[in-house]
Order: C-alpha cells, then sequence, then structure tokens
C-alpha cells in the first residue's frame, strides 16, 4: 500500500511575523514608488522624511515629556511607529531578512502574542533608554532594537537548550557577540550614530522578557516567587 505524505519539511512562517514584515516592507514600497513620481506626485520625494518627522522617534520629544510632565498620545505613538519606518531600501531589506529569519526561530516556541511582545517590549524599551542617553543623535527609526529583542529571545531559548543538555551556555551569545562586535568595528572604522543603545537595550529586553513571554514561563515565574 502506498500513501501520499503532503507535509512540507518547512514549516510555515507565523501570521504575527507575517504581519510585521508587511509592517516593515510596505512604507518602503510606498517611498520608492513616491521617489520616481509614480505616486503622490511632486510632494511624494519628500515622503521618507515628513514620516520619520511625524512618526519616527525623537529623544528630544520625549526629554520634552518628562520635562513638562505631559505625555500627548500622538507622541507616545512614536514608540510603536518607528520600527516600520527606515532610512534607506536597503536598510529595510536587512531588517526584513532578519525579521522573518529571527521571527520563524521564536515563532516556533512562543505562542502569537508572546511572539508580538518580544518585538514590540524591546522596541519600546531600546527607544526610552536611547531618548535618554543619545543626546547627540535625537532620532531613531528602524526595526532593528526589535529584531534584536527577538534574537534576545532566540538567546534565551538556546541557552535554555544548551542548559538541558549540560553544554556550555554562553555559546548561547556568540550570535549577538559577534553582531555587537561588527556593529562597533563598522562605527569605529566609517563613523555612525549610537543606534547600538536601542540595539543592546532591544538584546537584554528581549532575553529577559523570556522568561515570562515563553510557553508556561509566567507560571513557572509566579510559583518560584511564591517558594521565596
Amino acid at each position: 500500500m502506498t500513501h501520499s505524505d503532503d507535509s512540507s519539511p518547512f514549516n510555515p512562517l507565523p501570521p504575527v511575523v507575517i504581519l510585521l514584515f508587511l509592517g516593515v516592507v510596505i512604507p518602503e514600497i510606498a517611498f520608492f514608488l513616491g521617489s520616481k513620481g509614480l505616486i503622490g506626485g511632486p510632494q511624494a520625494v519628500g515622503w521618507r522624511q515628513a514620516m520619520i518627522q511625524d512618526y519616527g522617534f525623537s529623544g528630544d520629544i520625549l526629554r520634552w515629556m518628562i520635562g513638562n510632565g505631559m505625555y500627548p498620545p500622538e507622541q507616545l505613538l512614536r514608540f510603536i511607529t518607528y520600527p516600520f519606518l527606515h532610512g534607506g531600501f536597503s536598510e529595510m531589506l536587512f531588517a526584513a531578512a532578519l525579521l522573518l529569519a529571527m521571527g520563524k526561530f521564536v515563532g516556533e516556541v512562543f505562542r502569537p502574542m508572546a511572539l508580538l511582545a518580544a518585538f514590540l517590549i524591546p522596541s519600546l524599551c531600546g527607544a526610552l533608554v536611547y531618548g535618554l542617553v543619545a543626546r547627540d543623535n535625537p532620532w531613531l527609526y528602524g526595526a532593528f532594537p526589535g529584531i534584536y529583542g527577538l534574537i534576545g529571545a532566540f538567546t534565551y531559548l538556546l541557552w535554555l537548550k544548551l542548559g538541558q543538555q549540560g553544554a556550555n551556555q554562553a555559546r548561547a551569545f556568540l550570535l549577538i557577540g559577534f553582531l555587537m562586535g561588527a556593529q562597533l568595528l563598522f562605527s569605529l572604522l566609517f563613523g555612525g550614530t549610537m543606534r547600538w543603545v536601542a540595539d543592546l537595550t532591544g538584546f537584554l529586553t528581549g532575553f529577559a522578557a523570556s522568561f515570562v513571554l515563553r510557553p508556561g514561563g509566567w507560571a513557572k515565574l509566579r510559583a518560584r516567587l511564591l517558594q521565596r
């Protein structure tokens, strides 16, 4: 007897990852078409800069809000919208590729809402720390703090797996060590901003949040706290 096997060797991407991917790609497509004069008319050439000013994250605005004790919703919205704007097509392409890869790995373990939180919470924390520290670099945009959050979640899962296997858990941090080292070298050679502050904060937040975001994580954390 023969029977067919329709199962695919590749697991489909989680819908959350697809939505985040579209959120990263669609604005860049609009900017590209506008720069070519295909949509939006003459004013479309300045769409990218206008969107960054309207929806990018500004450290100056953050410090103004803290200093005045006022938090307008349209300004707080920047914490959520800045990851979906990029400085150029190549930057977006690299971010989209990393987002798909890390989102797929983490999405194989995390539930959809936990996966979304592993992107958004590091994005928010990365912007907050960046805004307080990087005073000479007021604007922040791009998905990388959130992606580094997913790398933090991936590192956590690998760290757990290596611990269960009795292997050296420090190996789990090789990826982030390589990425941050390459970013530092690039900044030293070619000059750069302090966006690495947001990226590193995103990674640390993603790693720490994974203790709760992983399946059963909150229940295990609560049980440990009750035992003390």
